[in-house]
């Protein structure tokens, strides 16, 4: 640290009236934003005085005669001078990053195509915004300088796929980070300083990719967040949370996952004692299990949102039925509606009555029946032919013997017609013969058949009315 005297000799050579670019000779550093202190006061100091000289001078001017526009302008001169002096010092000390607009406290790096978060930020940023950049990822270079002022920093749309350890080291008085609208596949769990303040955390759209899910939420579970109350994970996949992803976050008081795709809970997940807001709106969720309805009984001020779920009112959700016409906690209850089946599709939840809920154990027992009925019926078909068949025993051995006296006729017939033949063309004609036999054979036969079909369907018929 420069001392007094050090400070002293410096500012001897640059005196009131210099120019800024003397001030620029001296280096930047707590020198140079102590000295533009002590020169913005001696400034005023001057101000003041030429105020009071230009009292006097009218005062002087009355008794002999000077020209007081004269000294009017010389007045005006030397105050717009110091006015302009003093707006350079304070450009000198808290300059706005290129492509930036700033104003107070505040700093928008909006919509610059970007591709890294700007350097030179004022050491007294509050709020700074880079957003609708294309900044792939962010480490512990991003921030080179102690920002203990910035308490906002919106990341969102950027394109971030990676959030490096001890990247939010040097923002200690960080309280809301917005990493949404992002493509985050790694999430270092050391990002955040051991006793950093962030209590909100936006991370809306930030996980596009499932198969980096598990890997990317450990920052949940091991990133020193003890003092993070909202906690905004809405329009993400994640499907099914790993049980203790949320015991971490011993200061959760509003959690939002609409939109998520959750299709249920493990044991544990929702074990937050402070949990007071929960939103899962516009999920997957078709029932809740009993461990779940026991979690959320245990925090009797939890207010919960389930709207736009495919609730499945069947023997399943009978559980939960009762739960949600016990509880006072569900905030949209008179908006569920069924999903299924289909003969209670958009009917409200809270009108559905017990008689209506079909158990799938129900329909199994239905189907067991129709199954022994359908095997009675063609058991009892079967006896019913064998019947037939029996009773027209007689007939059925009279229309065998019938067709192999014809069939006998025939090949004797055609044996004596080919007797004289030469052994070859017998041979070759022997074959053919006996083909041709057996053609005719089944010619004769067919009427046959389906003249005996037609007669053991007339009388199945007659027998059955």
């Amino acid at each position: 640290m420069e001392s007094e005297l050090e400070l002293g000799a410096v500012f001897e050579r640059i005196k009131v009236g210099d120019t800024v670019e003397k001030l620029s000779l001296v280096p930047r550093g707590r020198t140079r934003r102590r000295l533009s202190r002590v020169v913005v006061k001696r400034s005023l100091r001057t101000v003041c005085a030429d105020r009071f000289v230009k009292s006097k001078m009218r005062l002087l001017s009355t008794s002999c005669g000077c020209n007081s526009g004269e000294i009017r302008g010389r007045t005006q001169k030397s105050g717009m001078m110091h006015l302009l002096f003093l707006l350079a010092v304070v450009l000198s000390c808290h300059g706005c990053p290129d492509r930036c607009l700033c104003s107070s406290q505040t700093v928008k790096c909006q919509n610059q195509d970007l591709d890294a978060i700007p350097e030179s930020l004022p050491p007294n940023t509050k709020i700074l915004f880079v957003t609708g950049n294309n900044i792939p990822n962010i480490s512990v270079d991003s921030f080179p300088t102690v920002l203990e002022q910035l308490t906002d920093l919106y990341l969102s749309g950027n394109e971030i796929e990676s959030v490096g350890a001890m990247v939010f080291e040097k923002l200690p008085n960080l309280v809301r980070l917005d990493l949404s609208n992002n493509n985050i596949l790694t999430f270092s769990e050391r990002a955040f300083p051991a006793d950093n303040k962030l209590q909100l955390l936006n991370l809306s759209r930030s996980f596009l990719n499932h198969s980096y899910m598990d890997d990317t939420l450990t920052v949940l579970q091991r990133g020193n967040l003890h003092m993070l109350t909202v906690l905004d994970l809405s329009n993400n996949d994640l499907v099914i949370l790993p049980g203790d992803i949320f015991t971490g976050l011993s200061n959760l008081v509003n959690l939002s996952m609409q939109n998520s795709s959750i299709i249920s809970f493990l044991n544990g997940t929702l074990k937050v004692p402070p949990l007071r807001d929960l939103d899962l709106r516009d999920n997957s969720l078709k029932y809740l299990s009993p461990t779940t309805q026991t979690e959320f009984n245990l925090k009797p001020g939890l207010r919960l949102w389930l709207v736009g779920n495919p609730w499945y009112c069947d023997c399943s959700i009978e559980e939960t039925l009762a739960w949600l016409k016990n509880s006072t906690q569900v905030v949209d209850i008179q908006n569920l509606t069924c999903a299924f089946p289909e003969a209670l599709r958009r009917q409200a939840l809270m009108q559905v009555e017990q008689s209506q809920l079909k158990c799938l154990g129900d329909m199994e027992s239905v189907l067991e029946t129709s199954y022994a009925f359908l095997g009675l019926v063609l058991a009892l078909i079967g006896v019913i032919f064998l019947l037939v068949l029996y009773l027209n025993r007689k007939g059925i051995k009279r229309w065998m013997y019938n067709i192999r006296d014809a069939c006998r006729d025939h090949m004797e017939g055609y044996h004596y017609r080919i007797n004289g033949w030469s052994t070859l063309t017998f041979k070759r004609k022997n074959y053919l013969a006996k083909t041709h036999t057996a053609g005719h054979c089944i010619l004769l036969i067919m009427p046959l058949l389906q003249r005996n079909a037609i007669l053991l369907v007339y009388k199945f018929v007659l027998f059955n009315m």
